[in-house]
């Protein structure tokens, strides 16, 4: 295993310290692991609080900015925050108008940000929730879809809306039909290595892929050949539109996402091969974002998420943002 890294066990915070000397416009709690705007918004807006396992960065802590997050808690690499540290940027985030929990639909995230909710509730905050399935690999899994790349639709579109003054609800609302409206699904090229473990967490031959893989490596639905780009964006096109097609004139956001170590130059080679294999199916995207933003570590591959945003959500989407990771002017 060759990292760059001081000790297993100190990467998060040491990543952390590294982003808030690269970000004076972010508040980094180190002890906490609380990661919080520098200047609060001036008066009450809804806070958007987003967070999970560390290892997929940009997301969550990459989003901290004026129109996406209030704040994000990172948990250890591929382990949920526990509820203390996300009742903490819940408190720190609250500016009046409560607290948009955007919350991935994994077990230890469900349950972490579930107890912390009701400990805001008891000390006086009002918190909703939007749960984040999106990840169309799984299926027949008694705890549903996992949340991947629609998490940072979540993040840009609702944190649009709240920066406008919108309501706790109309908020939360919003969030659930960008929900309903994203579908995603991956292909690994090779298994993410975990510092902790210090070994890849599964094994693949050169010419073998993980289709279907989820963002901790997960196993996917299939293992097959490696196969032409074309031919592997044709794969997971046609798995997303699968029982859920944008509806006649509908123009998706589409995000051709990095899982860590894919080279932006096979990003676009993806992008273009997801663009013609849509067309074949007769849809236009209407935004198409293109980067490593929802990661796995240091896993090949890329995932796609599909949006069928209706002509609010492309307004929320364009409107500016300033964070570390995405910025619109």
């Amino acid at each position: 295993m060759k990292k760059l890294i001081n000790s297993p066990g100190s990467v998060v915070d040491d990543a952390l310290a590294g982003l808030a000397a690269a970000h004076p416009a972010l508040a980094v709690d180190l002890g906490l692991r609380v990661v919080t705007r520098a200047v609060r918004p001036a008066g009450p807006k809804v806070a958007l609080v987003s967070g999970g396992g560390s290892g997929h960065e940009p997301l969550h802590v990459g989003f901290v900015g004026p129109g996406m997050l209030d704040a994000a808690c990172p948990g250890d690499l591929f382990t949920s925050p526990p509820p203390d540290r996300i009742l903490a940027a819940a408190r720190a985030a609250d500016s009046g108008a409560g607290v948009l929990f955007v919350v991935k639909n994994y077990t230890g995230d469900v349950l972490n940000f579930r107890l912390a909710a009701e400990l805001a509730a008891e000390q006086g905050h009002r918190v909703a929730t939007v749960l984040v399935d999106d990840d169309v690999a799984v299926q027949d899994s008694a705890t549903g879809r996992r949340g991947t790349g629609a998490t940072l639709m979540v993040h840009k579109i609702c944190g649009a809306l709240a920066e406008l003054g919108a309501d706790l609800e109309e908020v939360r609302e919003l969030g659930e039909r960008v929900v309903a409206a994203s579908r995603s699904f991956a292909v690994a090229l090779t298994a993410a290595t975990n510092p902790e473990a210090g070994r890849p967490g599964f094994d693949l031959a050169e010419d073998e892929i993980e289709v279907g893989v989820g963002i901790h490596g997960e196993p996917g639905r299939r293992r097959e050949r490696l196969r032409p780009a074309n031919e592997l964006a044709a794969t997971v096109v046609d798995a997303v539109l699968e029982g859920h097609r944008p509806g006649p004139g509908d123009r998706p956001i589409v995000l051709v996402n990095g899982l860590g170590a894919t080279p932006l130059i096979e990003l676009y080679v993806v992008c273009a091969a997801v663009t013609a294999r849509l067309a074949e199916h007769g849809v236009t995207p209407a935004r198409t974002l293109v980067g490593s933003y929802v990661t796995s570590l240091d896993m090949a591959g890329f995932s796609l998420t599909l949006t069928a945003a209706d002509r609010r959500m492309l307004e929320l989407w364009d409107a500016p943002a300033n964070t570390p990771a995405l910025v619109r002017a």
